[in-house]
């Protein structure tokens, strides 16, 4: 039994060595605190998102892995529910999930809808944190 908790023990530390750090601050979305995050000059990806869409599935998991790298330490990233948070997305002139948006500071940087490409990913994330 102890030989098996050993065991346990050395296999959650393994898979913590590489699991991916996430340098991006990941909250959900709330527009107070969005509006916050903007007044601060804060870069910022609202990750307008469905839990039943592929297409939003597939950009979180970009978004995950490339978030890792300390160059998006300040990145706070908003996810947006498309299904119960209508009148937020379409303040923000979103017309479908899977809507990826940045900013920096009040700025709109970049704009990305429906899209899996890791390097138009990238270059949206890249937009708010130059």
């Amino acid at each position: 039994m102890k030989l098996l908790s050993h065991i346990a023990v050395a296999a959650t530390f393994a898979f913590a060595a590489v699991a991916p750090a996430h340098a991006a601050d990941f909250r959900d979305f709330d527009s107070n605190a969005f509006a916050a995050a903007q007044a601060a000059g804060e870069p910022v990806l609202v990750d307008v998102h469905a839990w039943w869409c592929p297409v939003c599935a597939s950009q979180s998991h970009t978004i995950k892995k490339l978030t890792a790298s300390p160059r998006y330490d300040k990145l706070v990233v908003f996810r947006l529910n498309y299904d119960k948070q209508k009148d937020d997305w379409k303040r923000l002139g979103v017309t479908t999930q899977g809507t990826l948006i940045a900013y920096r500071g009040q700025t709109e940087t970049g704009r990305l809808a429906y899209q899996t490409n890791a390097a138009k990913i990238e270059a949206v994330l890249d937009s708010a944190v130059r």
